[in-house]
């Protein structure tokens, strides 16, 4: 065993005896919160952020192609639904899933009330998986391909502000060539999102009304919604689409058609980079604190150890591995505890917020394998240079002041 080592584990064995031992409790305490907070804070937003970009993407895909348009509008130019790009894309290990839409702006008219909204019309071939979790009421609608139906879905939200029930009948209201056409739809369920933005505006049913409306064959679309498998490659996976599609249709990606949402989302990490760089602050003043007592306690020691004729690099190594031992336990602590609330947060779903203002019902927690591995690597290596700082004074300790000090 190395002498440095060695001396540590002595140092640690008798610490409880001495005056030091409060300032060590309160070190790994600092260290054990400052870890917990950190994780905590970035599962959260983690979290948050992934939560958002999942529902914005159950609205429109991760990637959507659609002919050229110099207007931004909701009702895109009509496509061929035979595309040669189509079985390529589909054959692509990283893209899950390609799905035809339409979208065709409309009222819905009640006795009382009118809404402006979005039909979002789907085929045979649409994957509800987003809307099967969250429905509140009812079921999905059975779009079959073959023939027309006049199942759809609304929002809770559709539904409140027009006193609409499960099982009513939908009448909306369309214009085509400055005339007005009418539709009847049967509500066969009802979901919430939280996105208030998005659920207010979307009504989802079948993709042959809108070709009927505007005149389209069968084989007519709007546009595809591509879903990929990793949302990191996202902006790649764009990019390749787009020069595959060719020049008279356009690639967009969920960021691209919705700016403002996640420029919202990336200006939380200025937040959570706050919360971080202040625990750093507080944690690096107790962690200097606790090695100057410590250096400062066994002065007498360090005199004697120069006398014998060990090095101020052999002392420093002692205790930069006693400090590491109030780190290590620190980071010990502070993960078991993270890691137990973020674990009874997202399983047991504690801590509840107003879906109307955070656009989730409940804090959600990400726990990435990966986060976690960085954090306690980055506070190792942080560790690590702030002992290097009060560790220097060993060298300006003389064995003669030293052994007199004492």
């Amino acid at each position: 065993m190395k002498t440095e080592l060695f001396l540590a584990k002595k140092i640690v064995a008798r610490s409880k005896e001495n005056f030091s031992w409060t300032f060590i409790v309160i070190a790994i305490t600092s260290i054990a919160l400052g870890i917990a907070i950190m994780f905590v804070a970035i599962a959260i937003l983690t979290g948050f952020k992934k939560e958002i970009r999942e529902k914005v993407v159950g609205f429109s895909g991760h990637i959507q192609i659609t002919r050229f348009s110099g207007n931004s509008t909701f009702e895109p130019q009509p496509i061929e639904k035979n595309q040669p790009f189509y079985q390529k894309i589909r054959q692509n290990k990283e893209i899950s899933h390609i799905q035809a839409f339409a979208n065709k702006a409309g009222i819905i008219k009640t006795k009382d009330e009118i809404q402006g909204v979005i039909l979002k019309g789907v085929d045979a071939d649409y994957s509800w998986t987003f809307f099967r979790d969250k429905m509140k009421q009812g079921r999905i609608p059975e779009i079959k391909g073959t023939q027309r139906c006049d199942e759809v879905i609304i929002s809770q939200k559709t539904a409140d502000l027009l006193n609409l029930k499960l099982n009513d009948d939908l009448r909306m209201y369309f214009i085509v060539d400055n005339n007005t056409l009418g539709r009847k739809f049967k509500i066969v369920g009802i979901y919430s999102t939280g996105l208030e933005e998005f659920d207010k505006l979307y009504v989802i049913g079948d993709i042959h009304h809108i070709q009927k409306l505007n005149n389209w064959t069968d084989n007519q679309v709007g546009g595809f919604e591509v879903m990929i498998r990793n949302y990191k490659d996202m902006e790649r996976l764009g990019m390749d689409i787009y020069h595959q599609i060719g020049f008279s249709l356009d690639a967009s990606t969920v960021r691209q058609l919705y700016p403002q949402i996640f420029d919202w989302l990336d200006l939380q990490d200025i937040n959570v980079l706050i919360i971080l760089i202040l625990i750093i602050l507080v944690s690096t003043t107790t962690i200097i604190s606790t090695l100057l007592i410590l250096i400062l306690e066994r002065t007498n020691m360090i005199g004697i150890l120069k006398a014998l004729g060990m090095r101020s690099k052999g002392i420093r190594k002692v205790f930069l591995y006693h400090a590491f031992y109030i780190v290590g336990w620190g980071m010990l602590l502070g993960n078991l505890l993270a890691f137990s609330l973020c674990w009874l947060q997202k399983y047991f779903r504690l801590v509840k917020l107003p879906e109307e203002s955070y656009y989730v019902s409940v804090i959600p927690i990400n726990l990435n394998i990966w986060n976690i591995l960085l954090l306690n690597l980055g506070t190792v290596v942080l560790c690590y240079l702030i002992f290097i700082i009060p560790s220097f004074v060993i060298s300006r300790i003389t064995p003669v002041k030293a052994i007199r000090f004492s």
